[in-house]
C-alpha cells in the first residue's frame, strides 16, 4: 500500500490521472466520490452513472464539484473526458464502453444489473473494482475467468472487511507464519431481523433499511467470508460457520485461541469464520501457526503467546476510504486486494427466515424471506443448494419450513437471466467428482 502514493504522486505530477468511472451513488458511493476528489491526487473521477442522474450529480455537488453534464451517449462522454469534465448518466453502459476510463468502481451491490456490466466493460478492456460481495460470492470465480481473458484485473476493494482480512493474510503470510483461519468481527447476528426491524438504524445513518438488514441477519458476513475463502483456498468448519458469541467488549486476543475446532485449524486449508461480541470491532483478524520452534521463541517474545495460534488482526475498517488504492493496485500494477485465486471453495446458500409457502415468489438479500448460510461448494453441488444471490424472483414450488435450506428442486428459476448462465457456466468448469453421494469429491 505504501508504495501506491508514490505511484499516485507520480501520475499526478505527469498530468496522467488514473480515470474512474462509479455505477451507483449511495451511500458507499457518495463516500467515494469526496475521497477520490478531496484526497487522491493521480486520480479523476470522471463519471457516475446512477438511475437517477440528480443523485449522481448530488454526489459530485457534496464533494464541491458543481458543474456536471448529463450525457446520453458514448461520444457525448469521451468528449467531456478529454475536455477534463464531469458527467453523470442514467446508462451505465456509457461508463463500460466509454473511452478513457480505466477502471469502473460498482457499488451498487445487485448481482444480474451487475453481471452484465461487468461483461460489457471486460470487453472494453477496463478494470473492475467492486464493492459488491454478493455478485463476488455467487460468480465471482467464473467472472475472474473472464477478467484473466480481457487482461484486466476483478477485485473487491480495500478498506471493506474482506478486503482488510485479505492484506492481513497477505502480510503474514509473508513473514513466514502460516495462516490457519481468517477472521469478522461483527456485534450482532440475528438471522431473523428484517427491514421493519432494522428501520431506525437504517434512518440513522443514511443507509438502505434491506442492505443493513443484510448485516444483521448474517447474509452479508456470510458472502464476505465466503470471498475470502475463494480468495485463498480455505473452506468453512460447518454450515454458517461457528460463529462464537463472546461476552460484549471481551478483549479478542483474550478469548479467540480456543473458541475454533484446532484439528479445522491444523488439518487442511484453514477456514474462514467470524465472532461476534470482541473488540476492537468492527474489525479483522487472522490466525496463524509456525512450524520453527527458534521463531515461535521470537514470536513468543513478541508478545503473541506460546502458540500453535498466532493472532493478528487489524482493530478498524474504513470501506470507501480505502477503494482509490484498490482502482490504482489494479490500474498501475495489475494487483487484486482480492479477488478468486481458483473455483469456488464456499457458497453462500439460501435459508428459509419465516415458514415459506409454495408460489411465494423470493425477495431481495436483506428483506423478509430468507437469509444466508455459507457452505463449502462441493456440499452445495452435491446437495443441490439454491445459491442465495440467485434466490430473488424465484418461485416456490414447495412450502418451506424456517431455518432449511432452499434447493434448486424447491423453486423455478426465472427465465432468461444472465447471472443464471454464468452459475451454470461457473458449476460446468469447476466440476466436482462425486464417488458416492453426499461423500468425497474434488474440484477439478
Amino acid at each position: 500500500m505504501i508504495i501506491v502514493d508514490k505511484a499516485l504522486q507520480k501520475r499526478a505530477a505527469e498530468n496522467n490521472p488514473i480515470r474512474v468511472g462509479m455505477i451507483g451513488s449511495g451511500f458507499m458511493g457518495r463516500g467515494i466520490v469526496i475521497q477520490i476528489t478531496r484526497s487522491v491526487p493521480g486520480m479523476e473521477l470522471v463519471a457516475i452513472s446512477n438511475r437517477t442522474p440528480e443523485k449522481a450529480i448530488k454526489a459530485y455537488a457534496e464533494a464541491g464539484i458543481d458543474k456536471v453534464s448529463q450525457v446520453n451517449r458514448v461520444t457525448e462522454l469521451e468528449d467531456n473526458i478529454q475536455k477534463g469534465k464531469y458527467s453523470v448518466t442514467d446508462n451505465p453502459e456509457l461508463l463500460c464502453r466509454a473511452n478513457g476510463i480505466d477502471a469502473i468502481i460498482e457499488v451498487t451491490g445487485a448481482i444480474e444489473f451487475t453481471a452484465k456490466l461487468i461483461m460489457t466493460a471486460f470487453d472494453h478492456k477496463k478494470h473492475v473494482i467492486l464493492m459488491n460481495a454478493e455478485i463476488d460470492g455467487t460468480i465471482g470465480p467464473i467472472l475472474k475467468k473472464y477478467a484473466d481473458k480481457a487482461g484486466v484485473v476483478l477485485t473487491s476493494a480495500d478498506g471493506d472487511q474482506p478486503g482488510v482480512e485479505m492484506n492481513l493474510y497477505r502480510f503474514v503470510k509473508s513473514i513466514g507464519v502460516k495462516p490457519v483461519l481468517c477472521g469478522n468481527i461483527k456485534g450482532l447476528h440475528d438471522p431473523y431481523r428484517n427491514p421493519t426491524t432494522q428501520e431506525g438504524f437504517a434512518k440513522k445513518w443514511g443507509q438502505n433499511p434491506s442492505m443493513v438488514t443484510s448485516f444483521a441477519d448474517g447474509t452479508k458476513i456470510s458472502f464476505e467470508q465466503a470471498i475470502v475463502a475463494n480468495g485463498t483456498g480455505m473452506r468453512v468448519g460447518k454450515r454458517g460457520m461457528h460463529g462464537p458469541t463472546v461476552p460484549s467488549g471481551a478483549a479478542l486476543q483474550d478469548v479467540v485461541h480456543n473458541l475454533y475446532p484446532l484439528d479445522q485449524l491444523l488439518e487442511g486449508p484453514g477456514i474462514v469464520d467470524y465472532i461476534v461480541g470482541a473488540q476492537p470491532g468492527p474489525g479483522v483478524y487472522v490466525l496463524g501457526t509456525h512450524d520453527d520452534p527458534l521463531q515461535q521463541h521470537y514470536l513468543n517474545l513478541y508478545k503473541l503467546g506460546e502458540g500453535p495460534l498466532y493472532l493478528f488482526y487489524t482493530p478498524y475498517h474504513l470501506c470507501h476510504f480505502e477503494v482509490p488504492m484498490t482502482v490504482a493496485r489494479a490500474v498501475l500494477f495489475g494487483d487484486a486486494a482480492l479477488t478468486p485465486i481458483a473455483g469456488p471453495m464456499v457458497d453462500v446458500v439460501a435459508t428459509a427466515k419465516i415458514p415459506l409457502k409454495a408460489g411465494s415468489t423470493v425477495d431481495g438479500l436483506g428483506e423478509y424471506m430468507t437469509y444466508g448460510l455459507c457452505e463449502n461448494y462441493d456440499t452445495s453441488r452435491i446437495e443441490n443448494l439454491l445459491p442465495i444471490g440467485l434466490a430473488q424472483g424465484c418461485i416456490l414450488k414447495n412450502d418451506i419450513p424456517k431455518d432449511q435450506v432452499l434447493t434448486y428442486n424447491d423453486v423455478i428459476i426465472p427465465a432468461g437471466r444472465l447471472c443464471d448462465k454464468l452459475r451454470q457456466e461457473q458449476d460446468k468448469t469447476f466440476t466436482v467428482s462425486v464417488n458416492s453421494p453426499k461423500q468425497k469429491l474434488s474440484v477439478d
